[in-house]
């Protein structure tokens, strides 16, 4: 009733449409201000595929209440483009997600860590029969990168053009990526998964030492004493590791340096290209780095007994199935990490990231049955307790650099 009394007495009043447009626009910037977030140097994250998308904020009150914009609600608050004089544009319907965001993103953190979980189990058994790390490596990206070409093809994102200037960017980020993802990997065929996400757990006193000395970037003292508890916790959990040999060790210490500076090179990278468009790329250059090494160091073995081997253990079907299926794990647990990234604040994201390492070292102890040390389940709760920290301190200083900024 109320849309056609609207109707009518915009006919009635031919100069009307002219004038609601322009007072909208006015009205809304004198009382928001917009700001694009998710830029590399205001803590989001490049990679894993990983800039945030610019979004557009509403500051709705001096307390800094935030809000999203999104694009359907946006749409539905205009007149529909091409729509005629008379004013009888009709609000998009409000969907049950769009009413229950809370639900769409505990979807993702549910999604994110079921895919990382299977991940790491499927891998894991894939090298109990199969111990080639450098070429399962290249099955993770290989797969990863033929979802993006399907992605692409069928225009769902749409790919974004990449030029030279570009290319170079990206290049130093992938390669870390690369070297980062293969060691990770020969590390997890070395020794227990939850010994390879312990030493995994020193990535952050990495990051923190290459902000401090090579960026030059302060780092409060609060943020080092909450390192403490990382290195004496994965120092315990090492000692008595019954898995325990260098190689695994080594492989999980590099992968922490490689991501190290992946992030540093993400920083220079600064694109406004989507997340997933970045995530693609990258993973197209990082596979094309794997696959020399893998051929070099795997590729007589592999010929000689490495395939016979695994599919007289368990078949051909399976062999084939297992790589399909632990590649693709391995490209949706990623970006789904990147989705829920753009959907929460990034200390809710940090929490995020560090229960999610404590449910896949549970859940691979649970499913392999391995035996632990007292004193190396010990350390691991100190390293995962001191992580939560660093992660919780990093993103509230984070977050009180955009309010300053903001203001």
């Amino acid at each position: 009733m109320e849309s056609r009394v609207l109707s009518r007495a915009t006919t009635s009043i031919p100069s009307l449409p002219q004038l609601r447009r322009p007072l909208r626009e006015s009205n809304v910037s004198s009382s928001v201000s917009m700001r694009p977030i998710g830029a590399v140097g205001e803590g989001g994250n490049l990679i894993w595929g990983r800039q945030l998308r610019p979004s557009l904020l509403l500051e709705s009150s001096p307390a800094g209440k935030r809000e999203i914009l999104r694009p359907s609600l946006a749409a539905a608050s205009s007149p529909a483009e091409g729509s005629d004089s008379s004013g009888d544009s009709k609000i998009a319907p409000v969907g049950f997600f769009d009413k229950n965001p809370a639900l769409v993103t505990g979807f993702f953190f549910f999604m994110w860590y079921f895919l990382n979980v299977i991940f790491n189990i499927l891998n894991k058994k894939i090298y109990n029969y199969f111990p080639y790390p450098y070429f399962v490596s290249v099955i993770h990206l290989f797969v990863g990168v033929v979802y993006c070409l399907v992605s692409w093809a069928v225009g769902l994102p749409k790919r974004a053009p990449i030029d030279s200037n570009l290319l170079k960017l990206l290049i130093p980020v992938a390669l870390c990526h690369a070297l980062g993802h293969v060691t990770s990997n020969v590390s997890f065929a070395a020794v227990a998964v939850s010994f390879t996400h312990t030493i995994k757990a020193l990535e952050p006193f990495f990051n923190a030492a290459a902000s401090q000395f090579i960026l030059g970037q302060s780092i409060p003292i609060g943020l080092w004493l909450s390192l403490a508890p990382v290195v004496i916790g994965v120092s315990m959990a090492s000692l008595t590791e019954l898995s325990f040999n260098w190689t695994g060790f080594i492989s999980a210490m590099i992968s922490n340096i490689s991501f190290t500076y992946r992030s540093i090179y993400s920083k220079k990278a600064m694109t406004d290209m989507d997340s997933t468009n970045v995530y693609a790329y990258i993973s197209i250059i990082a596979l094309f780095a794997c696959i020399p090494p893998a051929i070099i160091l795997e590729g007589p073995q592999l010929m000689k007994y490495g395939f016979a081997d695994a599919i007289a253990k368990v078949g051909l079907t399976k062999f084939i199935s297992d790589l399909f299926w632990v590649g693709m794990f391995y490209h949706l647990y990623n970006q789904l990490a990147t989705n829920t990234l753009e959907r929460v604040a990034p200390l809710t994201h940090a929490v995020g990231n560090v229960l999610k390492r404590v449910f896949v070292i549970g859940f691979s102890i649970v499913v392999f049955g391995n035996k632990i040390s007292t004193q190396t389940g010990i350390g691991t709760c100190i390293a995962i307790a001191g992580v939560a920290i660093y992660s919780f301190l990093k993103a509230k200083i984070e977050e009180e650099k955009r309010q300053r900024k903001a203001a």
